[in-house]
């Protein structure tokens, strides 16, 4: 009887957040699937006209959709590494015990607490050719100097973005691995020096081994959020220049509001759920058996 109580009193607290949840995420993902096989617009009062695989065959044949697929994998690729070493070596920095070293930690971990949309007309603002870096290029080398287009260049816009997504994420990964360094036991490190190993080597020898959970955490939590990117693009060059910066959530925005091809973008959408969901596979086989949930 008891049993049954604690149970219904679980449910009781459960009930509202699985309710938001179904309403919220659930109930539209299951809409944007069948409209998949769908084609509609923004018109809800239009009724929905069923074309099976059409969607699918028109993204098989989209020469679109490939280029924003590698240009986000390209994105992936430029921010993930950067992310998971730099985060780790931070970290490693900050797991020290110096005098205000909790001023540091705090001052690594600030850009995360920023807004998205703040920080990305900040950088908006800092990559203009009128703007602060080509000013202070420009007092550096002179009157020969030429003002860079960060944002209008096809070959420097994308690295220009990533920038941001990296300044971003830096702190908050960092704590991910403050986290897991200061779970290590010193014995681990003191034993470690007596076999030699000093320096940086006792972090190949001891740290690394004992991070691989949290480096696979951070690498595909990094690449999903990578994989998503939207608020930079959006802010900073809409896809430009030249398509050079358009991502696979980009795409399926510019279809759903640009071209109002809405049964077009969920099906685009749900190829990047099928991505996100790899990924999400990858973390869980890599890291879900060493106790790292």
């Amino acid at each position: 009887m008891a049993s049954r109580t604690q149970s219904a009193t679980a449910w009781g607290f459960l009930g509202p957040a699985i309710v938001l949840l179904a309403i919220s995420v659930l109930i539209p993902a299951l809409m944007a699937l069948l409209m998949s096989f769908t084609q509609t617009g923004l018109d809800v009062s239009e009724p929905l006209k069923f074309v099976g695989l059409a969607n699918f065959q028109r993204l098989l044949g989209d020469p679109m959709f490939f280029r924003v697929v590698g240009t986000t994998l390209l994105y992936l690729f430029g921010v993930v590494p950067p992310v998971v070493v730099g985060a780790l070596v931070l970290a490693v920095l900050v797991n020290r015990k110096l005098p205000a070293i909790h001023w540091f930690r705090a001052a690594f971990y600030t850009p995360v607490l920023v807004s998205i949309v703040v920080a990305a007309i900040a950088f908006r603002w800092l990559y203009a050719e009128n703007g602060l870096i080509n000013g202070w290029l420009a007092a550096l080398l002179g009157d020969q100097f030429s003002p860079i287009g960060f944002l209008t260049s096809p070959a420097l816009a994308l690295p220009a973005v990533m920038f941001v997504t990296l300044w971003k994420g830096l702190g908050y990964f960092m704590v991910i691995f403050l986290a897991g360094l200061q779970g290590i036991s010193p014995d681990l490190y003191e034993a470690a020096a007596l076999d030699g190993s000093e320096g940086w080597r006792k972090h190949l020898d001891i740290t690394l081994p004992l991070l691989r959970p949290y480096i696979t955490l951070v690498a595909v939590i990094s690449a999903i959020a990578a994989t998503k990117v939207f608020e930079e693009v959006y802010l900073m060059t809409q896809g430009g220049p030249a398509d050079s910066t358009r991502t696979l959530v980009y795409y399926v925005y510019d279809q759903a509001f640009s071209e109002l091809e809405i049964s077009y973008a969920c099906t685009v959408g749900l190829a990047l759920f099928l991505i996100v969901l790899l990924l999400s596979l990858i973390r869980f086989a890599f890291a879900g058996d060493r106790g790292l949930t």
